[in-house]
């Protein structure tokens, strides 16, 4: 239950309108709490310093904050249509999770309601000498963070939403996905085997994609039942409501079945936590995207071919699961084999850059850099699909010179 409500607490966090709401009440909080601080402040001194000017100071960041907090969500609204029409649509919602525009817009929006409560307050008197001297003094550390902030944006802003930005957002996404798993291999269960135990199945409750695995929760209810629970269905995997998410090994009672198909969190859309595979499906729609002829952008496409190397090269399929990492020994959970991240990556790629010569042999040359990392497991499936990928631009090339310029290159032949 607690990391049920820690993951809804992360998701409501990435949220603009959250960020923004608590920036305004920050705002609001720091304008009102000059009226309850006012008797810290000694007359004498409140009297030697003047704060007469904040109202015009406040009336000033009022109106340009406004202004300025309009520009910004008009930008930012043009980033979110970029990303999702130059890049994927999937990619969108990292744009929408950038912490620099998040804070930037909570911080315009923040000053303002600062600006426009301490306003009303200043035209109703409630502020004496010391309220109006405390209120001065906060005015001017806002008027400090919105000078530093409006540098930040204006440098987040030459990049934001652009095609080069997104491809290095989804990235820093995968390889933290993908460093996770490597920190918790089988997400901290045993792997599981190759055939399916025998047991009660648990079958999803709802339709959609399983975005979260409370591995915790599954250890706890096979604790306390003294059975093991084998996982079938990884994050990433599109449940229905007869899909087996799990199976119970030597346990019969629905009620618990029911406990741990709540384990699994089900939504609408995959999550990039603890599915590397869909980072690599949103890269792979982005060179998909670029190879298209109405797009015809093969740069992009070698690009993102680029990209996938350096997070595949970072990628261990977690085969041998060490024994100081099994955090959970009564949870089996398959581990994700090298070939199923290929096929996510490089298959799409190879099937619409099979007539460009520039494409296949960047990916001849990037399977042939996989297939040198010394994994057994990355070179069979590296190997493998640079063969699937000479014979489908064997298929889609006319000329020979460019054929045999791929056939040299491929892994097989090297």
């Amino acid at each position: 239950m607690r990391l049920k409500l820690d993951w809804i607490a992360r998701d409501v966090a990435n949220q603009l309108w959250f960020t923004v709401g608590l920036y305004c009440l920050l705002g609001v909080t720091a304008a009102l709490s000059a009226l309850f601080l006012d008797r810290l402040i000694p007359d004498a001194v409140s009297s030697r310093v003047g704060a007469d000017a904040v109202d015009r100071i406040l009336g000033i960041i009022a109106a340009s904050m406004l202004a300025v907090a309009t520009f910004s969500i008009s930008t930012m609204v043009q980033a979110f249509a970029s990303a999702a029409t130059g890049a994927t649509p999937r990619a969108a919602q990292l744009v929408v999770e950038d912490r620099t525009a998040q804070r930037a817009l909570a911080t315009f929006i923040g000053a303002f309601v600062f600006s426009l409560v301490g306003l009303i307050a200043l035209s109703t008197g409630a502020y004496g000498s010391s309220g109006r001297l405390i209120l001065f003094a906060a005015t001017v550390v806002v008027v400090v963070l919105i000078v530093v902030m409006l540098l930040r944006w204006i440098h987040r802003l030459s990049r934001l939403g652009r095609l080069g930005e997104t491809i290095d957002q989804v990235e820093r996404a995968v390889n933290k996905a993908i460093d996770d798993r490597r920190q918790n291999p089988c997400l901290g269960g045993r792997r599981a085997p190759l055939l399916e135990p025998p047991g009660t199945p648990v079958v999803s409750r709802k339709i959609g994609y399983v975005r979260r695995i409370d591995m915790g929760g599954l250890s706890r209810i096979a604790e306390r039942g003294q059975f093991d629970i084998c996982v079938t269905a990884l994050p990433g995997t599109f449940a229905t409501l007869d899909r087996r998410l799990a199976v119970m090994v030597a346990c019969h009672d629905d009620e618990i079945a029911r406990e741990v198909a709540n384990c699994f969190q089900i939504g609408d859309q995959r999550s990039y936590e603890q599915d590397p595979r869909f980072g690599l499906i949103v890269l792979s729609e982005v060179a998909s995207r670029a190879l298209s002829p109405a797009v015809n952008d093969p740069g992009t496409a070698i690009d993102v071919i680029g990209t996938m190397v350096r997070v595949l090269s970072n990628w261990t399929d977690g085969a041998d699961c060490p024994r100081d990492e099994i955090k959970y020994p009564r949870i089996f959970v398959p581990a994700v084999a090298a070939r199923d991240l290929l096929d996510d990556a490089v298959a799409p790629i190879a099937r619409d850059g099979a007539g460009l010569v520039e494409v296949g042999m960047r990916l001849q040359k990037a399977m042939q850099a996989l297939a040198n990392l010394g994994n057994a497991e990355m070179t069979e499936a590296a190997t493998a699909h640079a063969e699937l990928a000479l014979a489908r631009a064997r298929q889609a090339l006319s000329f020979a010179p460019d054929i045999q310029r791929l056939s040299s290159a491929s892994t097989r032949d090297t």
